[in-house]
């Protein structure tokens, strides 16, 4: 069993604790927060974790192998960072860092010391996101004509970052994950508005094109009534349908689509191409109701304890804030901007 501390008891901070301390993987040690009250009300009273509100005690302490980071993204870097120094494990919550470039220091870090570095990607830890990787890994939706994802909500708008960097990180590590060659575009052009005045976009459309040719399309919104959570993936042979809001289907597998039969190759007789229009069955698996934390918990420990990279590992990360950075680029530019190259890390074996 290997022991942890949870970093920040914030938002995202309490979820990461619940888990952590329910896994038979870990063993919770302790949580690190400026605000003590707040981490104490997290422990909870009678608890055997201790509290902590130094960071560099807590990293000292011989008996922690692993930390968890759940803090502003300003500070994941520098806490990486003490925490690779100190021959520690580190995940962290999504984004990686605040910029690309000291997230590639992070990566760099973490394989200088010999250490797992994990990015919470928590809906790649889903039973529904899983299923759909190893659906389209199978080539059972033929080759990817288009992915047109849709999360939108009346959602809070951030003080310090807009609707693509607060929404659109879901989407992007699940198409880092399902992809067959992961997050890799060419290209990334944005849109976004502020009806609001916020001062930043509250709603957003991003596109990229995919490595089989055809796009992929992102639409996030803060200002929406209505709560949408699905994302289309659409295959040469069959099409996927995930909402992620419906526990009855979840996800559907559609033998429906257009089919071409002949085409000229010259224009003048394009008319005499045949369209036809299948439609078939649709299938609905039954997929297990798990809390994706929790799976994901038992993830780090065995990227850990295996010596090896984690399913959403830095690189992951890096390439999902690359294209974030892209986003940005070309809200101000008005132009398709080119994200940063991915990091691709090698299968080294790692010191656990």
């Amino acid at each position: 069993m290997q022991s942890i501390a949870v970093i920040g008891a914030g938002y995202w901070g309490p979820n990461l604790v619940r888990n952590f301390r329910a896994s038979p993987d870990w063993d919770l040690v302790a949580v690190c927060d400026l605000d003590e009250d707040r981490a104490r009300r997290v422990v909870g009273p009678r608890s055997t974790v201790e509290v902590e509100t130094s960071v560099a005690r807590l990293l000292a302490r011989p008996d922690l192998d692993a930390v968890a980071i759940a803090t502003p993204a300003h500070t994941h870097a520098p806490l990486a960072l003490a925490a690779f120094e100190a021959g520690k494990h580190v995940l962290v919550e999504k984004p990686l860092a605040d910029n690309a470039e000291t997230a590639a220091l992070m990566v760099s870090a973490a394989d200088a010391a010999r250490r797992v570095l994990m990015i919470d990607h928590t809906y790649c830890y889903t039973a529904a996101v899983r299923y759909i990787q190893e659906v389209v890994s199978s080539g059972a939706l033929g080759d990817i004509l288009y992915v047109d994802s849709t999360r939108i909500n009346l959602g809070l708008v951030q003080p310090d970052v807009d609707v693509f960097w607060d929404l659109a990180p879901h989407d992007l590590s699940i198409l880092d994950y399902i992809l067959p060659n992961g997050l890799d575009p060419t290209s990334v052009s944005a849109t976004g508005a502020d009806p609001l005045g916020a001062g930043k976009a509250c709603i957003g459309y991003l596109t990229m094109p995919l490595a089989s040719g055809g796009i992929a399309h992102i639409n996030v919104n803060w200002l929406s009534p209505t709560k949408i959570r699905q994302m289309v993936v659409g295959g040469s042979h069959r099409t996927l349908v995930w909402d992620d809001l419906n526990p009855q289907q979840r996800v559907s597998i559609h033998d429906r689509g257009v089919d071409l039969g002949t085409q000229a190759a010259d224009t003048e007789h394009r008319e005499s191409m045949i369209v036809s229009y299948r439609m078939g069955d649709i299938t609905v698996p039954a997929l297990p109701e798990k809390e994706a934390l929790s799976t994901m918990a038992t993830e780090f420990a065995a990227a850990i304890n295996e010596g090896r990279a984690p399913r959403t590992d830095g690189a992951a990360g890096l390439r999902v804030l690359s294209v974030l950075e892209a986003v940005s680029a070309s809200l101000i530019s008005g132009r398709a901007e080119t994200p940063l190259p991915g990091v691709d890390l090698d299968s080294r074996e790692l010191v656990s």
